[in-house]
């Protein structure tokens, strides 16, 4: 089995970019000790080019790295820095005459800007259209006027304005232009989330499309409303009760419109109201008790109140709080029954066996306690009263039967008298 490779934890790189306000790349300084602001040549996928570099030999975790990494071929020499310049001052010729071109060939398309490759052997066209446009005549003419290979690109309008830079309405640059690497989702719920207002022109920046700048506070502003009351809120006050009718993100207060005074709107601090219902109110929502006064009840009073009369309060709250309790969540009277019913656990099943022994041995105890009677003599009865007058049972007809039975018998003639 051969051992895996471990890949090193961090790289050492250093950051180019190829022209002011772009993107920038990391690339491998293969042994060159590159430092900020330096001009040097570098390999690319099209090539060798010039670029700046905006931060020296530095480590960065491997994970971080974007494979293959190019390799810098070499610091910039006198020679290179012509060469540049050259393809600077060729890049505003193309830039002229590309843009007579198209209006030759009337299309419908604004060219934005012109890039020469280091080695002369490319130039690319940048430009934006609404639609699509058939530029295949106007590539003949250009390759046939410069003798090199053409190639034109369709870019969006926030390019172009990162491309061509001026200024914003906060009066600074435009962050594309200056610092930005790439453009960032921007959607109008970030304006309605900070307040702001959703008129194009006041949201909108010079390339037509929202801000790049709402998305800076959007995470400030997502953990203010984490923390804040919302709006129809009703709270308790230190004035009384009342519903929130603005609410102030960055101040961290609200406006709070009295129950006992509607006319009377006052500001108050997050920290010095209490939130007895959060949002407006529903149709199920049930109503909220007026003597629940958390602030206005407590705060302002106990500071009049000595330590008795507070413990006397505090107790008198218990006990409405409990009573309070009890009456809104009341213990229904038919559980316990359906407990002993039921039978479930052996405590219940054994109770009401125990409380029958209970019902069974008072009686009893109560007849112990009372004096015996004696028991009368029995009359003896002869054997012929007996035989005459048998005992009478107490069921039914069988006694009357047999008294019958007997009689007949005795009273039967005999045959020897006839």
């Amino acid at each position: 089995m051969s051992e895996e490779i471990k890949k090193p934890e961090y790289t050492e790189v250093v950051d180019i970019q190829f022209r002011p306000g772009q993107k920038i790349y990391y690339f491998a300084p293969a042994g060159h000790v590159c430092k900020a602001g330096m001009h040097v040549v570098m390999d690319t996928a099209r090539g060798p080019e010039f670029g700046y570099c905006t931060a020296g030999n530095h480590r960065i975790p491997t994970k971080d790295v974007v494979a293959p990494l190019r390799p810098v071929l070499r610091i910039a020499t006198e020679e290179d820095e012509r060469i540049a310049e050259e393809n600077r001052a060729k890049e505003k010729k193309a830039a002229i005459c590309c843009a007579e071109k198209i209006l030759e060939h009337q299309l419908d398309m604004q060219l934005v800007s012109a890039e020469c490759s280091f080695d002369g052997t490319k130039i690319l066209f940048f430009f934006t259209a609404d639609e699509r446009v058939d530029f295949r005549e106007l590539v003949r003419d250009l390759a046939s006027t410069f003798h090199t290979r053409i190639e034109l690109r369709q870019i969006g309008v926030r390019d172009k304005a990162k491309m061509v830079g001026g200024l914003g309405i906060c009066g600074r640059p435009f962050c594309c232009a200056t610092f930005l690497d790439d453009f960032q989702p921007v959607s109008i719920k970030m304006a309605k989330t900070q307040n702001l207002s959703l008129s194009p022109t006041k949201i909108s920046g010079t390339c037509g499309r929202l801000m790049c700048c709402l998305k800076y506070e959007q995470d400030a502003y997502e953990d203010l409303i984490r923390n804040s009351p919302k709006k129809d809120s009703f709270v308790d006050t230190p004035d009384g009760q009342g519903t929130i009718v603005d609410v102030e993100l960055l101040r961290q207060r609200v406006k709070v419109r009295l129950e006992d005074s509607p006319e009377v709107i006052g500001t108050y601090a997050n920290s010095e109201i209490a939130v007895l219902r959060s949002g407006k109110a529903k149709k199920n929502d049930p109503p909220i008790p007026k003597d629940l006064t958390p602030i206005s009840g407590g705060k302002r009073r106990r500071k009049l109140l000595s330590e008795e009369e507070l413990q006397q309060l505090d107790s008198i709250r218990f006990r409405y709080s409990t009573e309070t309790i009890a009456e809104e969540h009341p213990i229904p009277a038919e559980k316990p029954e359906e407990k002993e019913s039921s039978g479930k656990s052996r405590r219940n099943r054994r109770k009401p066996k125990a409380e029958q022994k209970v019902q069974e041995e008072a009686p009893k105890q109560e007849q112990k306690q009372q004096p015996k009677k004696k028991p009368q003599p029995k009359q003896e009865a002869t054997k012929t009263e007996e035989a005459a007058e048998p005992k009478e049972e107490k069921s039914g007809d069988k006694p009357r039967r047999n008294h019958r039975r007997r009689f007949r018998h005795h009273n039967k003639p005999s045959a020897n008298k006839e």
